[in-house]
């Protein structure tokens, strides 16, 4: 039975039960289920704190986790990212008082207060900048206005909460993370069970991704359609009754349908429709 480490709380918790759910998978009813099995397909599931996933699927106690990229790195476990899976993005930038720090040698010499004390150091090691670094559990925004270090590493969405503390960003982004699957460093990549899993997943990425689009064009039409609508190998193609015509279907990004509906439209085609996928096997 393949046994799978799912982030119990927290941004991550809720994409990556829906995802599961989407690839199939039963789920816990109560957030304070911490394990439950799912005998249809052969998996156990584990619901940890996402800052330790990484650890105990290193160990080899667990097979595969999901958890950040972010959190993966920052925990210095022996496991590796198998697959990204597309959401809970974020990014990592320094932060200090505007005019203190221009770019990342101004750090060299400073205190950098983070969350991430792994990541920042590895970041720091990396570019040779000789650094201090503070670890703390949250508000970090803090830690310059009381004096705790000159610089701070954080996730930076919009950038309003640095701004509202008075900091600006410095430098390029530290690191751009999502939520992975991990497994531990050298496990067995081909083991199938494990296979069938990332297959599900990748199914319900795929199925975000596009959507099936449908429609009736003039057989004189049919090239400039296709060159439209090209599908994934090539798109599936059916004469209809009145002569003349013919109905089309393919796969099309579904951030683009909007724009290809429109251009096939131009084009003569009509009965143009798009419809959701909800799995996938490519």
């Amino acid at each position: 039975m393949l046994r799978i480490a799912v982030p119990n709380k927290g941004s991550l918790s809720g994409p990556a039960a829906e995802m599961l759910h989407e690839a199939g998978y039963q789920q816990r009813r109560e957030s304070k289920e911490l394990r439950i099995v799912d005998p249809t397909n052969e998996v156990e599931f584990f619901y940890l704190r996402p800052r330790d996933i990484a650890i105990y699927v290193a160990s080899g106690q667990l097979d595969i986790g999901l958890t950040g990229r972010d959190l993966l790195i920052d925990s210095g476990a022996d496991a590796e990212e198998i697959l990204p899976l597309g959401f809970a993005r974020s990014t990592f930038r320094y932060a200090s008082k505007p005019g203190t720090v221009t770019g990342l040698a101004d750090l060299a010499g400073k205190t950098v207060a983070t969350s991430y004390e792994g990541i920042v150091a590895g970041h720091l090691a990396e570019h040779g900048i000789d650094a201090s670094v503070v670890h703390l559990d949250g508000a970090v925004e803090t830690a310059i206005q009381l004096g705790v270090a000159q610089v701070i590493a954080d996730v930076v969405e919009t950038g309003t909460s640095l701004r509202n503390a008075g900091l600006e960003v410095v430098g390029e982004p530290i690191m751009q993370s999502e939520a992975v699957v991990i497994r531990r460093t050298g496990a067995d990549g081909d083991d199938p069970k494990v296979q069938q899993f990332l297959r599900r997943l990748q199914g319900v990425l795929v199925a975000r991704t596009y959507v099936m689009m449908d429609y009736d064009c003039r057989v004189e039409q049919l090239e400039k359609a296709v060159a439209l609508t090209p599908g994934l190998e090539s798109p599936t193609v059916s004469p209809l009754h009145n002569e003349g015509w013919v109905a089309v279907r393919a796969m099309v990004p579904a951030k683009e349908a909007q724009r290809i509906m429109d251009d096939l439209y131009d084009i003569g085609a009509r009965a143009i429709l798009t419809t959701a996928i909800h799995a996938c096997r490519l």
